[in-house]
Order: C-alpha cells, then structure tokens, then sequence
C-alpha cells in the first residue's frame, strides 16, 4: 500500500492509452499471470483447448480474453451460474458451477471426450484427480495457486498412459529477466488488443485506499468477478 515503490525498470510497463490509473492497476498481475502460465510455461498453441477454473476470478477473466483473441477454445469453473454466463460473455465456450456439479463429466462432454490440452488451476489437491481424467494425451496441468489444499494423492499410472505434464508455477518469485520478458511480451502482443477493445481490464469495485479493510472483505466474500 505505499504511496512510491522503487521497482527495476523491466518491471513496469506503459499505461495503455485511454486508460485510467484504476483501469491500469488491474491490468500487469492478473495478465501476466494469464499469458506466462497458459502461453511461455504450458506452450498453449492455437486451437488447442483450455480448462480455466475460477474463471471469475482476476486472473480467470483475463485467460478467458487473452484465449479468445489467440484463438483457443476455453471452459471455465466458477462459482455460480451468474458467473458462468458473464464468463462466457467474455468468451468462454461454457462452464461448471463447482458447487453443483463435478467439472469432468462437463469437459468430456464439451471436448468429445477428447479432453482438454491445458488446464489453469488455482485450487490444487482437491481437483487434481478430476484434473489429469480431463487432460488430452500430452496435456499440461499448471498449478499456480493452492486454494483447495497441497497434498493429495496422485495416480501416476494414468500421467504415464496420457504422457500428461504437471507445471508448478509461481510469477512472484520469477528473475527479474523472466518478468522483463513477460511485461516485454505483454507490451506487444496484448497491449494492442486492450487499446483496441477486443481486451479490457474486469473490474468489480473501486475503493479508497482508506478503506482498504472494505476491499479484503469483499475479497473474501467470494461474490466479486474479476
């Protein structure tokens, strides 16, 4: 929350034009999350199929956008149908409710029982098995977060028949070279699309800074969307 931060110059990037410094704020995190998992770490290639969970989320709305202008088919998870249908607004092909229904039934049906060629996965222990059964032969699971719990058991038999990778993924922790090829990256291919319109930041609240405490409790709702 300070005022001033004293960053390495690869770090930042320039505000897209017409953009406003709310709209900026929620633009470098959720975006480069999105791209340096889905497309430098999981080498998502056009055409290929996503599964997105917590599609609703900054970071979710986001990989929904950026697959939709790369040309890859994407179906999400998230937590109410409300959040479904505004997911598939933004470009999602269709989703799950986590709380209705298990998600892999969903995916097979929707990839001919092909299943999908990556996955983003924010939740961990509690969807992997689900997980690697909605994988393609040669599909990629990437980690980035542990929301449902980080041990579980894991069935290796069916990693090897599939040939499936598991990326574990942070960007926090990434040299400082990574994150100046990522925000580089976003500067060339991305930023185009936001000063276009084909992209745009999803923001659900803005807040004062002295309110601060309102935000995190928002947050933990669970009611916002991007």
């Amino acid at each position: 929350y300070a005022e001033k931060v004293s960053v390495p110059s690869g770090q930042v990037i320039k505000i897209p034009k017409g953009f406003s410094f709310e709209q900026a704020a929620a633009l470098p995190e959720a975006f480069a999350t999105a791209y340096f998992n889905l497309y430098m770490e999981a080498s998502l290639s056009e055409g290929e199929k996503v599964l997105i969970h917590a599609g609703a989320s900054g970071v979710g709305t986001a990989a929904i956008q950026i697959c939709k202008v790369k040309g890859n088919p994407c179906f999400v998870t998230a937590g109410n149908k409300d959040k479904i249908s505004r997911c598939i607004e933004l470009g999602a092909d269709g989703g799950t409710v986590r709380t209705e229904e298990n998600f892999a039934p969903a995916v097979s049906e929707w990839t001919d029982n092909n299943g999908v060629d990556v996955i983003l996965d924010p939740v961990g222990a509690n969807y992997l098995d689900d997980n690697l059964k909605s994988l393609s032969l040669e599909g990629r699971l990437v980690m980035i977060g542990l929301m449902g719990g980080a041990e579980t058991s894991i069935n290796l038999a069916l990693m090897l028949m599939k040939r499936l990778r598991i990326i574990g993924s942070t960007l926090r922790n990434q040299p400082i070279s990574t994150k100046t090829r990522i925000m580089y990256i976003l500067g060339e291919y991305l930023w185009p699309f936001l000063e276009s319109g084909d992209i745009k930041p999803i923001i659900d609240t803005v807040i004062p800074i002295q309110e601060v405490d309102k935000a995190h409790k928002l947050m933990e709702s669970n009611q916002t969307f991007g």
